[in-house]
């Protein structure tokens, strides 16, 4: 069996050895997952950060002041990706992968540090914003560099399921992590311990997703395909594949059309994601109102879905082509997701919460599975992180703000559920006009 694998540039293959793919797989899913494993801890503690930061006498808008919080962060990950996918795409992925990581890691560890209202007053909710702001940024780097290195070093044949294994692999062990430091935590600090110290020592965990980054990425080698750029680049300084000095300005010069239109696909597969994983906590617990136990298990159940919906529909995508795959999730979702909703807001029985949830998650993270890719193949290497960084991040931060749009819409709990059918159907017929829309990229990604 070869040791070797090859990657199509605009002008010649590039071999890449077995193990550079593997470090590659490893280095995208994983430090994907570990910002995930960072903004994942916010939606698990979020009742109790509702009464420390954001106190009211109306626990539905304490709940969405948290949620508003966390849009706060998706909001500057666009900026994060105009910086870190410029520098990326000058100075390769891998430098601006292990800045943006431990950057996340570190700024997640402070929020255990942070005082809290009843200590110090509303300056505690500015500051916690203010770190919020910080860690949208390297939250935004991170996907700049995650999202082009781990499909740039794929052989053409497996870049559909690289795309799913990234986003919803990433989504998936992010969220598992998360459910099971939720699970032990809470264990150790029970009751009110959790809401005394139990919160800031899940914060404190941010730090080793940060240390894991510098050692899963030292092994790291560059994408072939921007070193193939750049050695380009060096033999023909003249030549229209030169890396580009302002690849910030090249897109919005070039790609602004192109971006507009991936933002119909990429603001249904956030908000698939958002609405579906990133609610499921919430959920459960203001609607089924689940115990602890219960909960932990659905959320480490519904983790290992999400892997399992973004490979099969990643790959699809490589077998029937990017457009169709997004045309079909569109129409499932469509009818799907509403069903899964009520379903589950009307589950008595441990069984029905389970199977309905998993429903919503298989169904909402198959929404995101080929973007990825779809993303890299409408854009050349020499500005890939900066264009697919702009387009997720900002699509994304669009769909993470849902969950704030659904809340205040409510007005009270027990309307959450027919408001998340409205949404859902609102968005995917966007969603769906987008796969209309689109052209056919598979095969684009030279």
């Amino acid at each position: 069996m070869s040791n070797a694998v090859s990657t199509q540039t605009s002008h010649q293959k590039v071999t890449v050895t077995k193990k550079q793919f593997r470090s590659a797989i490893i280095a995208s899913v994983l430090g994907w997952s570990f910002d995930l494993y960072d903004l994942f801890l916010l939606l698990y503690v979020a009742p109790t950060i509702s009464a420390l930061f954001f106190p009211t006498s109306n626990p539905t808008l304490s709940l969405a002041a948290v949620y508003a919080s966390f849009a706060v962060t998706l909001l500057m990950r666009p900026l994060g990706s105009a910086i870190f996918g410029s520098f990326a795409d000058k100075n390769g992925r891998k430098k601006a992968m292990i800045v943006a990581v431990v950057g996340v890691g570190i700024s997640t560890a402070a929020f255990g540090l942070l005082p809290t209202v009843p200590q110090i007053g509303l300056i505690a909710t500015f500051i916690f914003l203010a770190l919020r702001l910080v860690q949208g940024v390297f939250v935004g780097g991170v996907v700049a560099s995650t999202h082009t290195i781990g499909t740039e070093s794929a052989a053409p044949k497996w870049r559909g399921l690289m795309s799913g294994l990234i986003g919803g692999g990433g989504s998936g062990l992010g969220a598992l992590f998360a459910s099971l430091t939720f699970t032990i935590v809470s264990a150790i600090f029970p009751g009110e311990a959790f809401q005394e110290w139990g919160w800031r020592v899940m914060f404190f965990t941010g730090i080793i997703g940060a240390a894991a980054g510098i050692f899963v990425f030292r092994t790291l080698n560059e994408s072939p395909l921007w070193q193939q750029l750049r050695e380009e680049e060096k033999e023909k300084p003249s030549n229209v594949v030169e890396i580009e000095k302002s690849p910030l300005k090249m897109f919005f010069k070039k790609y602004s059309r192109v971006l507009i239109i991936n933002l119909m696909i990429v603001i249904g597969g956030g908000s698939g994601y958002y609405l579906t994983s990133g609610f499921i906590p919430t959920f459960l617990e203001v609607v089924n109102k689940v115990s602890p136990h219960v909960l932990s298990g659905v959320l480490i159940t519904t983790s290992v879905v999400v892997i399992i919906s973004a490979l099969l529909f990643g790959h699809i995508s490589e077998i029937i082509g990017r457009k169709k795959t997004f045309l079909l999730i569109g129409l499932i979702n469509i009818i799907g997701l509403p069903y899964f909703y009520m379903a589950l807001a009307d589950s008595v029985t441990t069984f029905s919460i389970y199977f309905n949830a998993i429903g919503l998650v298989f169904l909402g993270n198959a929404a995101y599975a080929p973007i990825l890719i779809f993303l890299n193949e409408r854009f050349p290497t020499v500005i890939r992180s900066t264009g697919t960084g702009l387009s997720w991040n900002m699509g994304f931060a669009i769909g993470g703000m849902m969950p704030t749009f659904v809340t205040l819409t409510s007005g009270a709990i027990e309307n959450i559920p027919n408001t998340l059918v409205f949404f859902a159907i609102g968005i995917f017929l966007l969603y769906i006009i987008g796969s209309l829309v689109i052209p056919e990229t598979k095969g684009n990604l030279k």
